[in-house]
């Protein structure tokens, strides 16, 4: 892939890293709120609804299971980085293969051409 090629995809990354961080961030400072009544500034003595709770700890745990793609997400975005740093980017880790650019331009940091990848998830 030529540099010009590269560059474009590289401040692709970088935009999309900075603001999966952003929203991981953010994701983060909810998911640790400690309950509704204390995010929401209610400091009164009243009791809180089983229920409440329940939706509470779903909502915890499924920020938590976001961050978690998200940071899936970030890590294999490091790593296109680094793969346009070797010269290696758009090239399949599995086949050696050349990585089509419609797939590039829809997952910008994926390591694997359409066929592996496919391959991969049969797995």
């Amino acid at each position: 892939m030529k540099k010009v090629e590269t560059k474009v995809y590289k401040e692709l990354l970088l935009k999309l890293r900075a603001r999966l961080r952003g929203d991981v961030s953010a994701m983060a400072d909810a998911a640790l709120n400690k309950t509704r009544s204390e995010a929401s500034g209610d400091l009164s003595s009243m009791p809180i609804h089983m229920a409440d709770v329940g939706t509470d700890n779903f909502e915890q745990e499924f920020t938590l299971s976001l961050m978690e793609t998200e940071e899936t997400a970030l890590e294999q975005i490091e790593s296109a980085l680094e793969r346009i740093e070797e010269g290696t980017y758009g090239v399949c880790l599995d086949c050696g293969g050349k990585i089509p650019k419609t797939r590039l331009n829809a997952i910008p940091f994926t390591p694997f051409c359409v066929k592996c990848a496919s391959k991969l998830e049969d797995r």
